[in-house]
Protein backbone atom coordinates (compact mmCIF):
# COMPACT_ATOMS: atom_id res chain seq x y z
CA UNK A 1 0.00 0.00 0.00
CA UNK A 2 1.35 3.22 -1.23
CA UNK A 3 1.50 5.49 1.60
CA UNK A 4 0.92 9.19 1.23
CA UNK A 5 0.99 12.41 4.10
CA UNK A 6 -0.69 15.12 3.20
CA UNK A 7 -0.51 18.87 4.78
CA UNK A 8 -2.75 19.24 7.06
CA UNK A 9 -3.57 21.16 10.48
CA UNK A 10 -3.36 18.21 13.45
CA UNK A 11 -6.49 19.38 16.03
CA UNK A 12 -4.78 18.52 19.56
CA UNK A 13 -7.41 18.05 22.21
CA UNK A 14 -5.61 19.13 25.02
CA UNK A 15 -7.23 16.67 28.28
CA UNK A 16 -5.61 16.76 31.49
CA UNK A 17 -7.91 13.40 32.08
CA UNK A 18 -9.78 11.98 28.96
CA UNK A 19 -13.78 12.29 28.34
CA UNK A 20 -14.40 11.86 31.94
CA UNK A 21 -10.92 12.19 33.51
CA UNK A 22 -12.04 15.88 34.41
CA UNK A 23 -13.28 15.82 37.62
CA UNK A 24 -14.59 18.17 40.70
CA UNK A 25 -12.05 17.13 43.88
CA UNK A 26 -14.43 18.42 46.09
CA UNK A 27 -17.44 16.31 45.23
CA UNK A 28 -15.84 12.87 43.84
CA UNK A 29 -15.45 9.46 45.52
CA UNK A 30 -12.00 8.14 45.56
CA UNK A 31 -11.31 4.83 46.70
CA UNK A 32 -9.59 3.73 50.15
CA UNK A 33 -6.91 1.27 50.62
CA UNK A 34 -7.80 -1.87 49.15
CA UNK A 35 -7.45 -5.09 50.65
CA UNK A 36 -6.13 -7.10 47.80
CA UNK A 37 -2.80 -4.48 47.73
CA UNK A 38 0.45 -5.78 49.08
CA UNK A 39 2.64 -2.45 49.94
CA UNK A 40 5.16 -5.43 50.52
CA UNK A 41 5.11 -6.74 46.90
CA UNK A 42 6.57 -4.00 44.41
CA UNK A 43 4.90 -5.27 40.84
CA UNK A 44 7.69 -5.81 38.21
CA UNK A 45 8.53 -3.30 36.38
CA UNK A 46 6.52 -5.45 33.29
CA UNK A 47 3.68 -7.25 34.74
CA UNK A 48 2.58 -8.33 31.54
CA UNK A 49 3.77 -9.46 27.93
CA UNK A 50 4.50 -6.20 26.22
CA UNK A 51 4.56 -6.45 22.43
CA UNK A 52 6.76 -4.81 19.75
CA UNK A 53 5.68 -2.82 16.91
CA UNK A 54 4.82 -4.21 14.02
CA UNK A 55 3.87 -7.67 12.68
CA UNK A 56 5.34 -10.30 11.12
CA UNK A 57 8.21 -9.83 13.15
CA UNK A 58 11.00 -11.93 12.81
CA UNK A 59 13.38 -12.71 15.96
CA UNK A 60 17.19 -12.99 15.67
CA UNK A 61 18.30 -16.99 16.31
CA UNK A 62 14.93 -18.36 16.04
CA UNK A 63 14.27 -19.50 12.42
CA UNK A 64 10.56 -19.87 11.21
CA UNK A 65 8.95 -17.94 14.28
CA UNK A 66 6.82 -14.68 13.18
CA UNK A 67 5.69 -11.89 15.77
CA UNK A 68 1.98 -11.23 15.66
CA UNK A 69 0.51 -9.56 18.50
CA UNK A 70 -2.66 -8.03 16.60
CA UNK A 71 -5.99 -8.26 18.59
CA UNK A 72 -9.26 -7.05 18.60
CA UNK A 73 -11.51 -5.61 20.95
CA UNK A 74 -13.35 -8.86 21.48
CA UNK A 75 -9.84 -10.40 22.46
CA UNK A 76 -9.65 -8.16 25.79
CA UNK A 77 -11.78 -9.90 28.14
CA UNK A 78 -11.81 -8.63 31.91
CA UNK A 79 -9.00 -6.51 33.48
CA UNK A 80 -7.26 -7.70 36.61
CA UNK A 81 -4.80 -6.86 38.76
CA UNK A 82 -1.58 -7.72 38.62
CA UNK A 83 -2.27 -9.70 35.64
CA UNK A 84 -4.68 -13.17 34.92
CA UNK A 85 -4.08 -15.32 31.80
CA UNK A 86 -7.64 -14.54 30.17
CA UNK A 87 -6.90 -10.83 29.88
CA UNK A 88 -6.19 -10.45 25.84
CA UNK A 89 -3.18 -8.60 25.61
CA UNK A 90 -1.72 -7.19 21.75
CA UNK A 91 -1.88 -4.32 19.63
CA UNK A 92 -4.94 -2.61 18.44
CA UNK A 93 -5.42 0.54 16.13
CA UNK A 94 -7.47 3.59 16.84
CA UNK A 95 -7.75 6.62 14.62
CA UNK A 96 -7.74 9.39 17.56
CA UNK A 97 -5.25 7.60 19.59
CA UNK A 98 -3.33 5.45 16.67
CA UNK A 99 -1.64 1.99 17.45
CA UNK A 100 -2.45 0.99 21.60
CA UNK A 101 -0.57 -2.08 23.31
CA UNK A 102 -2.77 -3.14 25.28
CA UNK A 103 -0.32 -4.93 27.56
CA UNK A 104 1.36 -1.56 28.55
CA UNK A 105 -2.09 -0.04 28.98
CA UNK A 106 -2.92 -2.41 31.93
CA UNK A 107 0.60 -2.32 33.37
CA UNK A 108 -0.01 1.54 34.24
CA UNK A 109 -3.61 0.96 35.45
CA UNK A 110 -1.71 -1.52 37.59
CA UNK A 111 0.97 0.59 38.52
CA UNK A 112 -1.13 3.59 39.38
CA UNK A 113 -3.60 1.63 41.71
CA UNK A 114 -0.06 0.20 43.87
CA UNK A 115 1.27 3.67 44.27
CA UNK A 116 -1.89 5.12 44.66
CA UNK A 117 -2.25 2.74 47.79
CA UNK A 118 1.58 3.45 48.85
CA UNK A 119 0.71 7.41 48.66
CA UNK A 120 -2.20 6.87 50.58
CA UNK A 121 -0.47 4.90 53.37
CA UNK A 122 2.32 6.96 53.89
CA UNK A 123 0.15 10.16 54.59
CA UNK A 124 1.41 11.94 57.41
CA UNK A 125 4.34 9.86 58.05
CA UNK A 126 7.08 12.30 57.18
CA UNK A 127 9.51 11.10 54.61
CA UNK A 128 9.11 7.28 53.43
CA UNK A 129 11.75 5.70 51.54
CA UNK A 130 10.70 2.80 49.12
CA UNK A 131 13.39 1.13 47.17
CA UNK A 132 12.45 -0.40 44.19
CA UNK A 133 14.12 -2.95 41.86
CA UNK A 134 17.48 -2.20 39.44
CA UNK A 135 16.87 -0.45 36.22
CA UNK A 136 20.13 1.03 35.15
CA UNK A 137 20.51 1.53 38.20
CA UNK A 138 19.20 1.60 41.66
CA UNK A 139 15.89 2.94 42.20
CA UNK A 140 14.28 4.94 45.01
CA UNK A 141 11.15 6.60 45.64
CA UNK A 142 11.13 9.14 48.34
CA UNK A 143 7.72 10.21 49.62
CA UNK A 144 6.54 13.05 51.70
CA UNK A 145 3.09 13.49 52.12
CA UNK A 146 1.25 15.95 53.83
CA UNK A 147 -1.56 14.44 55.83
CA UNK A 148 -4.04 16.57 54.82
CA UNK A 149 -3.06 15.64 51.06
CA UNK A 150 -6.78 15.09 49.53
CA UNK A 151 -7.26 11.59 48.04
CA UNK A 152 -7.90 13.03 44.41
CA UNK A 153 -4.53 14.77 44.87
CA UNK A 154 -3.02 11.24 45.83
CA UNK A 155 -4.60 10.01 42.49
CA UNK A 156 -2.86 12.39 40.82
CA UNK A 157 0.62 11.90 42.25
CA UNK A 158 0.28 8.25 41.50
CA UNK A 159 -0.33 9.47 38.23
CA UNK A 160 2.80 11.52 37.99
CA UNK A 161 5.03 9.17 39.48
CA UNK A 162 3.61 6.63 37.24
CA UNK A 163 3.99 7.84 34.38
CA UNK A 164 7.94 8.34 35.33
CA UNK A 165 8.42 5.44 36.63
CA UNK A 166 7.34 3.89 32.99
CA UNK A 167 9.05 7.01 31.12
CA UNK A 168 12.34 5.95 32.87
CA UNK A 169 12.10 2.73 31.17
CA UNK A 170 12.43 3.92 27.69
CA UNK A 171 14.91 6.11 28.61
CA UNK A 172 16.85 3.23 30.56
CA UNK A 173 16.44 0.54 27.46
CA UNK A 174 17.87 3.15 25.11
CA UNK A 175 20.59 3.19 27.29
CA UNK A 176 21.45 -0.78 27.32
CA UNK A 177 18.94 -1.66 30.04
CA UNK A 178 17.31 -4.98 29.40
CA UNK A 179 14.98 -7.46 30.85
CA UNK A 180 16.65 -10.29 29.59
CA UNK A 181 20.41 -10.56 29.60
CA UNK A 182 21.97 -10.59 26.10
CA UNK A 183 18.34 -9.38 25.04
CA UNK A 184 18.78 -5.31 24.16
CA UNK A 185 15.51 -3.44 23.70
CA UNK A 186 16.43 -0.49 22.27
CA UNK A 187 14.46 -1.99 19.42
CA UNK A 188 11.51 -0.67 21.31
CA UNK A 189 12.45 2.14 23.30
CA UNK A 190 10.42 5.36 22.47
CA UNK A 191 8.60 2.87 19.87
CA UNK A 192 5.53 5.20 18.12
CA UNK A 193 3.00 3.37 20.58
CA UNK A 194 4.32 3.11 23.97
CA UNK A 195 4.83 6.24 25.69
CA UNK A 196 0.97 7.01 24.76
CA UNK A 197 0.03 3.85 25.71
CA UNK A 198 1.44 3.76 29.01
CA UNK A 199 -0.24 7.21 29.43
CA UNK A 200 -3.53 5.75 28.06
CA UNK A 201 -3.55 3.34 31.12
CA UNK A 202 -2.30 5.89 33.79
CA UNK A 203 -5.58 7.74 32.88
CA UNK A 204 -7.40 4.98 32.88
CA UNK A 205 -6.51 3.81 35.92
CA UNK A 206 -6.63 7.34 37.68
CA UNK A 207 -10.59 7.52 36.49
CA UNK A 208 -10.97 3.91 38.07
CA UNK A 209 -9.77 5.21 41.52
CA UNK A 210 -12.28 7.64 41.59
CA UNK A 211 -15.14 4.39 40.95
CA UNK A 212 -17.26 3.48 43.81
CA UNK A 213 -17.53 0.08 41.85
CA UNK A 214 -14.49 -2.37 42.63
CA UNK A 215 -11.26 -1.34 40.99
CA UNK A 216 -11.02 -4.43 38.40
CA UNK A 217 -14.79 -4.17 37.03
CA UNK A 218 -14.44 0.16 36.57
CA UNK A 219 -11.12 -0.63 35.11
CA UNK A 220 -13.16 -3.15 32.56
CA UNK A 221 -15.36 -0.62 31.74
CA UNK A 222 -13.55 2.63 31.65
CA UNK A 223 -11.21 0.68 28.98
CA UNK A 224 -13.77 -0.45 26.69
CA UNK A 225 -15.45 3.45 26.50
CA UNK A 226 -12.00 4.81 26.42
CA UNK A 227 -11.42 2.78 23.27
CA UNK A 228 -14.86 3.47 21.60
CA UNK A 229 -13.83 7.43 22.80
CA UNK A 230 -10.87 7.00 20.57
CA UNK A 231 -12.57 5.27 17.42
CA UNK A 232 -11.02 2.10 18.02
CA UNK A 233 -11.16 -0.37 15.04
CA UNK A 234 -13.48 -3.17 15.19
CA UNK A 235 -11.89 -6.15 13.25
CA UNK A 236 -8.11 -7.04 13.55
CA UNK A 237 -7.65 -7.30 9.91
CA UNK A 238 -8.09 -3.02 9.97
CA UNK A 239 -5.40 -2.85 12.37
CA UNK A 240 -2.91 -5.52 9.89
CA UNK A 241 -3.84 -1.94 7.35
CA UNK A 242 -2.67 0.24 9.53
CA UNK A 243 0.56 -1.76 9.85
CA UNK A 244 1.06 -1.77 6.26
CA UNK A 245 0.02 1.33 5.70
CA UNK A 246 3.74 3.08 7.08
CA UNK A 247 6.08 -0.60 6.74
CA UNK A 248 9.47 0.43 5.63
CA UNK A 249 8.56 3.57 7.34
CA UNK A 250 7.89 3.60 10.59
CA UNK A 251 9.04 0.29 11.37
CA UNK A 252 10.52 -3.18 9.24
CA UNK A 253 10.50 -6.65 9.41
CA UNK A 254 13.61 -6.91 7.07
CA UNK A 255 15.26 -7.18 10.18
CA UNK A 256 15.46 -9.06 13.09
CA UNK A 257 14.61 -8.10 16.74
CA UNK A 258 16.16 -7.30 18.61
CA UNK A 259 18.29 -4.92 16.10
CA UNK A 260 17.76 -1.58 17.13
CA UNK A 261 16.82 -0.86 13.30
CA UNK A 262 13.60 -2.57 13.31
CA UNK A 263 12.28 0.43 14.74
CA UNK A 264 12.38 3.37 11.66
CA UNK A 265 10.45 6.22 13.95
CA UNK A 266 10.45 7.34 17.42
CA UNK A 267 9.23 9.51 19.44
CA UNK A 268 10.93 10.73 22.86
CA UNK A 269 8.90 14.63 22.79
CA UNK A 270 6.94 12.93 25.43
CA UNK A 271 8.71 14.96 28.88
CA UNK A 272 4.93 16.42 29.85
CA UNK A 273 2.29 15.24 26.82
CA UNK A 274 2.01 12.41 24.13
CA UNK A 275 0.58 13.15 20.83
CA UNK A 276 -0.70 10.05 19.19
CA UNK A 277 0.62 9.06 15.80
CA UNK A 278 -2.07 8.51 13.40
CA UNK A 279 -2.58 6.91 9.91
CA UNK A 280 -3.57 8.53 7.32
CA UNK A 281 -6.51 6.80 5.91
CA UNK A 282 -7.98 5.98 2.37
CA UNK A 283 -9.60 9.51 1.94
CA UNK A 284 -6.10 11.18 2.71
CA UNK A 285 -7.46 12.69 5.67
CA UNK A 286 -6.18 12.74 9.43
CA UNK A 287 -8.78 12.09 12.46
CA UNK A 288 -8.53 14.34 14.96
CA UNK A 289 -5.86 13.02 17.38
CA UNK A 290 -6.30 13.27 21.27
CA UNK A 291 -3.31 14.30 22.85
CA UNK A 292 -2.68 13.25 26.67
CA UNK A 293 -1.26 15.62 29.03
CA UNK A 294 0.90 14.26 31.91
CA UNK A 295 -0.57 15.11 35.36
CA UNK A 296 1.71 17.88 36.42
CA UNK A 297 -0.41 19.90 39.29
CA UNK A 298 -2.81 19.32 42.27
CA UNK A 299 -6.01 20.54 42.27
CA UNK A 300 -4.73 23.49 44.45
CA UNK A 301 -1.87 24.13 41.54
CA UNK A 302 0.90 22.95 43.19
CA UNK A 303 3.99 21.29 41.94
CA UNK A 304 3.24 17.35 42.28
CA UNK A 305 7.22 17.00 41.95
CA UNK A 306 6.94 18.72 45.62
CA UNK A 307 5.66 15.74 47.33
CA UNK A 308 8.19 13.08 45.71
CA UNK A 309 11.93 12.26 44.24
CA UNK A 310 12.28 9.28 42.01
CA UNK A 311 16.17 9.06 41.92
CA UNK A 312 18.54 6.50 39.78
CA UNK A 313 21.61 6.00 40.76
CA UNK A 314 22.99 5.44 37.25
CA UNK A 315 25.13 2.48 36.33
CA UNK A 316 28.35 2.56 33.58
CA UNK A 317 26.37 2.38 30.58
CA UNK A 318 25.47 6.32 30.86
CA UNK A 319 27.77 8.78 29.40
CA UNK A 320 27.34 10.64 32.71
CA UNK A 321 30.32 12.94 31.99
CA UNK A 322 29.02 13.74 28.31
CA UNK A 323 25.31 14.33 29.52
CA UNK A 324 25.86 15.74 33.19
CA UNK A 325 29.53 17.30 32.49
CA UNK A 326 28.86 19.63 35.89
CA UNK A 327 27.58 16.51 37.85
CA UNK A 328 29.77 15.42 40.21
CA UNK A 329 27.58 11.90 41.20
CA UNK A 330 25.78 9.35 38.91
CA UNK A 331 23.06 9.87 41.32
CA UNK A 332 19.71 11.86 38.62
CA UNK A 333 16.11 12.32 39.62
CA UNK A 334 12.92 12.93 37.64
CA UNK A 335 14.08 16.90 36.91
CA UNK A 336 16.95 15.48 34.95
CA UNK A 337 14.70 13.65 32.72
CA UNK A 338 14.08 16.40 29.95
CA UNK A 339 18.48 16.54 29.23
CA UNK A 340 18.43 12.84 28.57
CA UNK A 341 15.16 13.49 26.51
CA UNK A 342 16.82 16.33 24.69
CA UNK A 343 20.24 13.60 24.24
CA UNK A 344 17.93 10.69 22.93
CA UNK A 345 16.12 13.14 20.24
CA UNK A 346 20.03 14.13 18.78
CA UNK A 347 21.00 10.28 18.41
CA UNK A 348 18.03 8.89 17.26
CA UNK A 349 18.56 11.36 13.89
CA UNK A 350 22.10 10.45 13.58
CA UNK A 351 21.43 9.93 9.81
CA UNK A 352 23.49 13.35 8.68
CA UNK A 353 20.38 15.00 8.91
CA UNK A 354 19.28 18.75 10.86
CA UNK A 355 16.49 19.33 12.92
CA UNK A 356 14.17 21.54 11.70
CA UNK A 357 13.95 24.99 13.22
CA UNK A 358 10.90 25.42 15.30
CA UNK A 359 10.34 28.96 15.55
CA UNK A 360 10.69 29.53 11.59
CA UNK A 361 7.92 27.29 10.69
CA UNK A 362 4.11 26.92 11.56
CA UNK A 363 2.92 25.43 14.65
CA UNK A 364 0.27 22.99 12.64
CA UNK A 365 3.49 21.85 10.33
CA UNK A 366 5.55 21.61 13.48
CA UNK A 367 3.43 19.42 14.88
CA UNK A 368 2.93 17.41 11.56
CA UNK A 369 6.48 17.12 11.51
CA UNK A 370 6.85 16.65 14.94
CA UNK A 371 4.49 13.38 14.93
CA UNK A 372 6.64 11.44 12.38
CA UNK A 373 10.61 12.93 12.60
CA UNK A 374 12.16 15.94 13.34
CA UNK A 375 15.10 16.03 10.31
CA UNK A 376 15.81 17.70 7.30
CA UNK A 377 15.23 14.77 4.95
CA UNK A 378 11.54 13.43 6.03
CA UNK A 379 10.63 17.04 6.39
CA UNK A 380 10.93 17.52 2.77
CA UNK A 381 9.04 14.36 2.06
CA UNK A 382 6.24 15.55 4.20
CA UNK A 383 6.34 19.05 2.35
CA UNK A 384 6.92 21.17 4.79
CA UNK A 385 9.33 24.05 5.69
CA UNK A 386 13.01 23.31 6.59
CA UNK A 387 15.45 25.29 8.09
CA UNK A 388 19.08 24.69 7.07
Amino acid sequence: MKFNLYKATLYSIKLLLLLAFVVNPATTYAQGIPDDVDLDKIPPRIIRACCAFGYDLKLWGVPFVNIDQVISVDDLNEHHYMGNKSEGIGTIYSHKGGFIDIGHLQDQIDWTRYLYTVILDSRGKGEVILPLRNEAGRKTLYLNIPAQLTSSDCILLAGKITYDFSLWHEISTWFGASTIPLMPEKFSSFSVEDVYSNLLGIHVGMQALHSKLPFNTAATEIINSTLDSLDVVKTTQETYDAYDAVIHKWYTNKKRIPRKSVTLKRNPDVLNSSRPWIVPNQTNTISNPITLDVPLLSTKGELLTGFYQFTIDLNHRFPMEEIFPNRESSLINQDDFGVLLNRIAADSTNHGTKYIGREQIKPEEISLVRMYCCCEKCAQYYGVKVVL
